[in-house]
């Protein structure tokens, strides 16, 4: 990139101007990372300051039997597999109560498309972990590609089963089921019918219900720079619309490792591809944060990252860290990328401040519930934030 190109870009984003599609091709197309870290490091600064935020979390996964086999994914079974499994409400619930300690504050819940189970199941899945929870732990559960599946196997349309679903506890989707939107990559890589129409659809009415989500991005697969533009861009248009978007969260694409062991490798893509480097991931963290200017939040899953890499994200525009987790099984039963199970909260404290910033711990709805002090000044080898 030329010095103009990159002073005409510091001026408009330093002014608040919208970048447009050209701009974020052109920003991709940078070998300066540490230019575009810095200027993505600007836009999370004023947003954020020098705030790192955490929540303490756990995933349950009541089901991996699913009726779609998405090119990506090695989380998915199918009925009759030897590793196939399925989980009574109260096996749910009992898991979900073993989760609770270390004051718990969200439990996060995506599943299988699983052929068979009744939509009746999924409802009271929800007023079950309510009733056995404390009230402090929010129920994060279902991707849009869930609530789609719901319609077909209920009769109801997506308004009436979040409804539903609100009634027994609902209080945010995740973020799944997005992958990338445009069709060029989507028809190679997803295998059921939510595409950005359904997806839109759904995310559109859950914030006209009041609730607040997040958006996701798988990248680092066979799509190209210009489709993550694209797929941002789609999400920024429908945030301006609703305004209910809370936070980003750019997902690495992970080769299927551990499936190999069976002989069955349910990762179609890992032939044609190989995984985002690090500095690709940093770069996509830079340009996602300086593109969607109305999203609050970046969030950087370390599960999919790495801590080390994780850490850097939050100089490259993240100033979210995700949560303690302990088991994610979507990327644990695909890879052997070396992330822990767990994370306590001394360690993402301690994580957060090496990095050079301060913790907040926060719930699903980015509400802080407390504020821990930064590092050490007193320390001379204590690190900062990058300044700008």
């Amino acid at each position: 990139m030329d010095s103009g190109l990159k002073r005409e870009l510091e001026e408009k984003v330093r002014a608040g101007e919208r970048l447009t599609r050209e701009d974020g091709i052109a920003l991709y197309d940078c070998d300066d990372l540490a230019w575009l870290g810095g200027l993505a490091h600007e836009v999370r600064t004023r947003k954020n300051g020098d705030v790192v935020h955490f929540n303490i979390n756990r995933h349950l996964n009541m089901t991996n039997v699913c009726t779609a086999s998405c090119a990506y994914c090695s989380f998915q079974r199918k009925p009759g597999e030897k590793d196939a499994y399925t989980m009574r409400i109260e096996e749910a619930v009992k898991l979900a109560k073993a989760m609770e300690g270390e004051n718990l504050t969200e439990l996060h819940i995506v599943n299988g498309l699983h052929p068979t189970l009744p939509w009746r199941y999924y409802p009271r899945s929800l007023s079950a972990l309510k009733e056995a929870l404390p009230d402090t732990v929010s129920l994060k559960a279902f991707t849009a590609t869930e609530i789609q599946h719901f319609e077909k196997i209920s009769g109801m349309d997506a308004s009436e089963i979040l409804d539903v679903l609100i009634e027994s506890g609902l209080e945010s989707l995740t973020g799944g089921g997005a992958e990338i939107f445009d069709w060029e990559v989507r028809q190679h890589i997803v295998d059921h019918d939510t595409h950005w129409e359904d997806w839109s659809r759904i995310h559109r009415l859950a914030h006209q219900k009041g609730l607040k989500t997040p958006s996701t991005m798988l990248y680092g697969h066979i799509e190209e720079r210009r489709h993550r533009v694209d797929h941002v861009l789609r999400l920024r248009e429908l945030q301006d619309e609703t305004g209910g978007f809370k936070v980003f969260i750019p997902l690495r694409y992970q080769h299927d490792f551990v499936d190999m062991q069976d002989g069955k490798v349910r990762n179609r893509l890992q032939a044609r591809t190989t995984m985002a480097s690090g500095a690709e991931a940093l770069k996509t963290f830079a340009v996602s944060r300086l593109l969607f200017d109305n999203v609050p939040h970046v969030k950087v899953f370390w599960v999919m990252h790495g801590v080390q890499t994780a850490q850097l994200a939050l100089q490259h525009g993240a100033d979210d860290m995700d949560g303690s987790v302990v088991e994610y099984k979507i990327t644990h039963d695909a890879d052997n990328y070396g992330t822990p199970d767990k994370l306590t909260r001394e360690d993402l404290l301690d994580l957060i401040r090496d990095a050079g910033f301060q913790p907040v711990e926060r719930n699903t709805r980015y509400e802080v519930i407390r504020e821990y002090d930064g590092p050490d000044p007193e320390r001379r080898e204590s690190p900062q934030p990058m300044r700008i």
